[in-house]
């Protein structure tokens, strides 16, 4: 798994998650992702993402309440079908937008 952060001209930082998200993908990137609850407007693309297990979804969930918690938004950027399938099983996308297309991330953050 690995993790690529950029800064988009809005501010956002866009979070790009690449390869396998299970057990040691999730703690291969924990303490990175984790770094993200002071930041107020995150973007994570899942699009390289090609597997999703709840030790990831756990990496993804705890920041993503932090970052609420502090006033921030997070969204769940072009899940493949099957990632976004685990996501909305599990429910997470009621906790967290997921949006297709960097037009309607950008939108969801405001």
């Amino acid at each position: 798994m690995e993790l690529l952060l950029e800064t988009l001209p809005n501010g956002a930082t866009h979070v790009i998650l690449n390869g396998r998200l299970d057990i040691p993908g999730a703690e291969k990137i924990d303490l990175p992702f984790s770094t993200l609850s002071s930041h107020r407007k995150v973007i994570v693309d899942l699009s390289r993402v090609s597997f999703l297990a709840s030790m990831g979804i756990r990496t993804i969930v705890l920041t993503a309440r932090s970052i609420k918690s502090k006033g921030g938004a997070v969204v769940l950027l072009d899940p493949s079908p099957e990632v976004e399938k685990v996501l909305v099983v599990s429910g997470i996308d009621t906790l967290i937008p997921i949006v297709h297309g960097m037009d309607e991330a950008t939108t969801a953050l405001g």
